[in-house]
């Protein structure tokens, strides 16, 4: 990316792509015919940029407590105390979900219950019974980054709502345990199974007037191992280099900082960590209907820049999780029915 773009990195600020007046890109799906939706206003939603982990209510009959929303792993996670009577609950067998971000590792068990997830003000949607893992141990990856293990864990509340995450170490993490996609009457009808997430809230239901605006969407690939969408697909370039790293890339709402896995001819001479100063380009999609999603300078102080870039150095994968300050510049669409991404730009 090259002239305005160029100068707003050398100063330091983020550059949000501006799009061509002629531009491919995937056929846009026709939500016309679908109204039923709600929006969930984030418990910590502020008038100003994103600045940490979206809060939701959850509920388990009675009591309500603030969970994280994560997009950036799949199905509900509570530690044992906010589940009254979970022992006399129907128990799907052993659970394990794995934060690699963090490297905590939770335990425990697949319970079978409905779940309500509450918004500011009130609003709320329910789900059907569905599996939920109540949590009874915490262990921790031999390079954690974020870990203490316990064998009576509290305060751990998670709302996974993530796609395409069984092959980073959550094998379990399979659609069924998405709650919205278990949402009550979703899947038929005036109600079409997805959502946006926003840096105020998320939409549950994708409608007609929830889309208006300039999303580009992109159609996703099956995968071929598990009944799920493939991740989104990316290309990365860093301080310019080419040819560019193409793997994929996750918009993770749990964390603020940015996790990447370049090759030795991107990373050049960095290892775990990418220095302030650093440019990374983004392209999503694929084909000719790929389009160029934004650049970050590592340490710029743009609210889309994160906190910090992590790295890893492999030869056979490119990827990026964003971290949720992605979110100060788009909303990102999900469409679970047939498989769409979609970016909005603020």
């Amino acid at each position: 990316m090259r002239g305005w773009c160029g100068a707003l990195l050398v100063a330091g600020l983020v550059c949000v792509a501006a799009a061509p007046a002629a531009r491919a890109q995937a056929p846009r799906p026709d939500y016309t015919p679908y109204r039923q939706g709600t929006f969930l206003t984030f418990l910590n939603a502020s008038d100003g940029p994103i600045g940490e982990v979206p809060r939701i209510g959850l509920s388990f009959g009675g009591r309500a407590v603030r969970a994280e929303l994560d997009t950036g792993s799949t199905g509900i996670v509570v530690a044992a105390d906010y589940v009254p009577g979970y022992e006399q609950m129907p128990s799907l067998g052993p659970g394990r979900v794995t934060y690699t971000s963090s490297g905590r590792v939770m335990l425990g068990s697949w319970l079978t219950t409905p779940v309500i997830l509450i918004g500011r003000m009130g609003a709320t949607v329910q789900t059907e019974p569905m599996p939920v893992l109540v949590v009874t141990e915490v262990r921790c990856l031999e390079e954690a980054r974020d870990c203490t293990p316990s064998s009576q864990p509290r305060g751990i509340a998670m709302v996974g709502i993530g796609f395409a995450r069984e092959h980073d170490a959550q094998s379990q993490g399979t659609p069924d345990r998405n709650p919205l996609l278990r949402i009550m009457g979703a899947g038929g009808g005036t109600r079409r199974t997805g959502y946006i997430v926003t840096r105020d809230g998320i939409q549950v239901g994708i409608t007609a007037a929830s889309t208006q605006g300039d999303f580009r969407y992109i159609k996703l690939a099956r995968q071929e191992s598990t009944p799920d969408w493939a991740p989104t697909p990316a290309c990365l370039s860093v301080n310019g280099q080419t040819p560019p790293a193409c793997g994929s890339l996750l918009v993770d709402t749990g964390v603020p900082a940015a996790f990447i896995t370049l090759p030795d001819t991107q990373a050049g001479d960095a290892r775990r960590t990418l220095s302030d100063g650093t440019s990374v380009a983004v392209r999503v999609g694929s084909g000719e209907g790929a389009f160029d999603l934004y650049d970050f300078t590592v340490g710029g102080n743009s609210p889309l820049a994160p906190t910090t870039v992590h790295l890893r150095v492999a030869p056979d994968r490119a990827f990026l999780n964003t971290g949720f300050h992605l979110l100060n510049g788009y909303d990102v669409l999900f469409d679970a029915e047939e498989g769409y991404v979609g970016f909005r730009r603020r």
